[in-house]
């Protein structure tokens, strides 16, 4: 994905910088926390309005010996109604045969666990995900459950680090830590462009505060009404070697998607 001299590079960066903020005063310190909720609130709001969407995308796993194996999937996502709720989500697999018809209903939460609901085609049954096991790993991929919801601004409490470059492009360092039990990260230190204000790199550390992932968000693509998506999300594992690769096609927005489209009920009927 990216070269570890320069992920090593940013990362020894930010410790620096973390450490020296960690010295300043308590106001310095209150300075960091409402600048890092800005920059994370105006990266959040900038693409409110889609109303609903609906993607395919290939999903290839790579272990750690380089060999891949890919994964046909949609999702459709019902955007929030404010900010003290959360989207609604519904991830399908299409093929390969074994996973076919796997289906992960998401509603996302603010400071309580997410509800979600996976629905698995072999056993023919919906099996309700536990709060206590939101870290674990999604249908064999390096992306854990708790990735397959929304990141929801207040699900977060932030703090600005600092000024950096990345990939050509001026960043803001943010780091974001969990407000809702049973997360798998501590936290997350987050890269935001300052043009368009995306996110484009995360580094999430594991409970031991181990650096445990990074994803990296490509090809971003901007849609009518100023909507912007990364078409490539490549998430990889630090711990194990392993990756996995989301490549996302065109979004379709304004679908007219509604709640009844994601009840537990349509877990059964997905096809």
């Amino acid at each position: 994905m990216f070269k570890h001299k320069l992920q090593n590079n940013v990362t020894a960066a930010l410790v620096a910088t973390v450490m020296g903020v960690a010295a300043l005063s308590p106001a310095f310190a209150g300075e960091a926390e409402d600048k890092g909720f800005e920059i994370a609130a105006r990266s959040d709001r900038s693409d409110l309005g889609f109303k609903s969407s609906e993607v395919t995308a290939v999903m290839t796993l790579i272990n750690a010996a380089g060999k891949t194996s890919t994964r046909e999937m949609y999702f459709k996502t019902l955007e929030k109604e404010n900010e003290e709720v959360g989207d609604k989500s519904l991830t399908v697999f299409e093929t390969p045969r074994d996973v076919e018809g796997t289906a992960l209903l998401s509603h996302a939460k603010i400071l309580e666990a997410d509800d979600q609901w996976l629905f698995l085609p072999a056993l023919k049954r919906v099996k309700r995900i536990s709060s206590t096991n939101k870290s674990g790993p999604f249908v064999g991929s390096e992306f854990a459950f708790e990735d397959f919801t929304s990141t929801e601004l207040n699900k977060y409490d932030y703090k600005f680090v600092g000024e950096d470059t990345f990939d050509g492009m001026k960043v803001d360092v943010v780091e974001r830590f969990p407000r809702y039990e049973n997360s798998g990260y501590v936290r997350q230190v987050a890269l935001v462009d300052q043009e368009v204000y995306q996110v484009r790199k995360i580094d999430f550390y594991d409970r031991k505060d181990a650096l445990l992932k990074t994803l990296m968000l490509k090809d971003y693509r901007e849609y009518e009404g100023g909507v912007w998506r990364a078409h490539t999300l490549e998430m990889v594992n630090h711990q194990t070697g392993k990756s996995t690769t989301l490549t996302y096609s065109d979004y379709r927005f304004g679908t007219g998607l509604e709640d009844k489209d994601f009840v537990k009920g349509v877990l059964k009927r997905v096809r």
